[in-house]
């Protein structure tokens, strides 16, 4: 990729080490990582468990903050904001896919889909439009007024991806996002990650045991010791 402005681009992650305390012992868990990521790039971090890569990606999502080094998300420096800066950055610009999918139980899978596009501070009359495309699109329209643990684990994460990514975010942070998804479902989802990056210039980074996903990434990054091999 050709040299880009820390400014121009969604991701920009700079010498990034990460220390955590276990008792009287320090962690070193990540150990000087650099990348970046342009609008409209899908990005796939691989790796062992333990290698990093949930630090890396709380770390890019303004979840916690670097020990060392910095991370530039959409031209803001995270490590210069405070607790509440970087809680609007993510309501507005980041969107996360989570392994436990983090919907609200006592909602609709449409109303958990409302649920982000109000905290992202979006106007109500965009809400309907956009709610019943993204629920379309991963295959949940027919299912929306059914609450969590109506569904399966399959049916809950294709309502957490829609749910992600119904605000219009720049960054989406996707923690296997095709775990609980069968061959055609997941292929379903790759289809509409690629458009997102296409026509709304949405920059994609997940962690993939998926080797489809895989061949269609800009960049494949794989941790290992808390370093990009």
């Amino acid at each position: 990729m050709a040299e880009l402005q820390a400014s121009s681009l969604a991701v920009s992650v700079i010498g990034v080490h990460k220390r955590f305390r276990n008792g009287s012992a320090e962690v070193h868990v990540l150990k000087g990582v650099d990348f970046s990521l342009a609008p409209g790039q899908l990005a796939m971090l691989k790796g062992r468990s333990g290698s990093g890569k949930t630090t890396l990606m709380n770390l890019i999502g303004g979840l916690d903050v670097p020990s060392e080094g910095s991370v530039i998300v959409n031209g803001l420096e995270l490590h210069k904001l405070n607790d509440k800066e970087r809680t609007r950055m993510r309501r507005r610009d980041v969107a996360f896919v989570f392994q436990s999918f983090a919907l609200h139980p006592l909602m609709t899978a449409w109303e958990n889909v409302e649920l982000g596009m109000r905290m992202a501070g979006l106007p109500s009359a965009q809400w309907a439009d956009r709610i019943e495309y993204c629920l379309e699109q991963v295959g949940m329209a027919e299912r929306a007024q059914h609450r969590p643990y109506e569904l399966s684990g399959g049916e809950q994460q294709r309502v957490a991806i829609a749910k992600a990514i119904a605000p219009g975010p720049r960054l989406l942070l996707a923690d296997e996002p095709t775990a609980e998804l069968d061959t055609k479902m997941s292929a379903r989802v790759l289809s509409l990650f690629q458009s997102l990056r296409v026509e709304e210039k949405m920059a994609i980074l997940m962690t993939t045991h998926d080797q489809t996903m895989l061949e269609v990434a800009d960049h494949v990054l794989e941790m290992e010791s808390g370093k990009l091999a």
